[in-house]
């Protein structure tokens, strides 16, 4: 059985890792190659794009792939709808793992924006300290407002930013120690973060919590219907009960 996982998030490597040793399983995982990543063992790794849904139905026929699992970021949505149309078009079962997103607090100070571009509005026009938590690609709403930045990005943007935009590269996982420490020697007073979710709270949800910081909330995109599970043990019971059906 030849199985695609498009990956992008921690539990996609699990997931490649808990059927490395399973038999008459082959894996090619796939990322976007956008920043660096760990290779799982026993899998074929490819990163780039598909060239959109026909790229991918065809990659999906031409390595006979008999299953897909969409693993990736949940705002990954490009590529989760393309993944959608292509199983489809290709007649080729596909499974979405969806990390639970992170609930509200309660009683605390978090602030949903449906998108990024909304996030400006939301930060007011007083001068604020803003830790952002979205990416090095999407700066672009941040670049014309009063506010001062602090970036936190695995490698640093492509084009160069304007001075209160500062880059911080680092690459987790952060501990809620360290996140308070950096939180409180920068006098952040805002959180701007997508709602990426997982299993376990966020290091540094966990700090604005401790300091009191506002949180502007990013919500997930919408995304097209499919199969959903939220945990790996789901997953390979779906792949086990596909297999029998191949």
């Amino acid at each position: 059985m030849n199985i695609l996982i498009l990956g992008g998030t921690p539990e996609a490597r699990l997931l490649c890792n808990a059927l490395a040793n399973i038999p008459d399983i082959h894996i090619t995982f796939s990322f976007a190659g956008v920043t660096p990543a760990l290779h799982p063992p026993g899998a074929t790794v490819r990163t780039g794009g598909f060239g959109g849904a026909d790229g991918l139905r065809a990659f999906l026929e031409a390595q006979a792939i008999h299953a897909v699992i969409d693993a990736t970021h949940p705002f990954a949505a490009r590529m989760s709808g393309n993944a959608v149309a292509a199983a489809r078009l290709a007649s080729c079962p596909l499974l979405r793992m969806v990390r639970p997103p992170w609930p509200d607090p309660p009683g605390r100070n978090w602030h949903h924006v449906p998108e990024i571009a909304a996030v400006p509005d939301a930060l007011g026009s007083r001068p604020r300290r803003v830790f952002l938590s979205t990416g090095r690609k999407e700066t672009a709403p941040f670049l014309d407002t009063p506010h001062a930045y602090l970036l936190r990005c695995i490698v640093s943007p492509d084009t160069l930013l304007p001075p209160h935009i500062r880059i911080l590269q680092a690459r987790g996982p952060f501990s809620p120690e360290s996140e308070r420490a950096l939180f409180r020697d920068e006098r952040i007073d805002c959180l701007v973060t997508k709602n990426a979710g997982g299993m376990a709270v966020s290091a540094k949800l966990e700090a604005a919590r401790d300091l009191g910081i506002d949180v502007i909330m990013i919500d997930r995109p919408p995304l097209p219907p499919a199969q959903e599970c939220h945990t790996i043990g789901d997953a390979l019971i779906w792949i086990q009960d596909t297999l029998r059906a191949v």
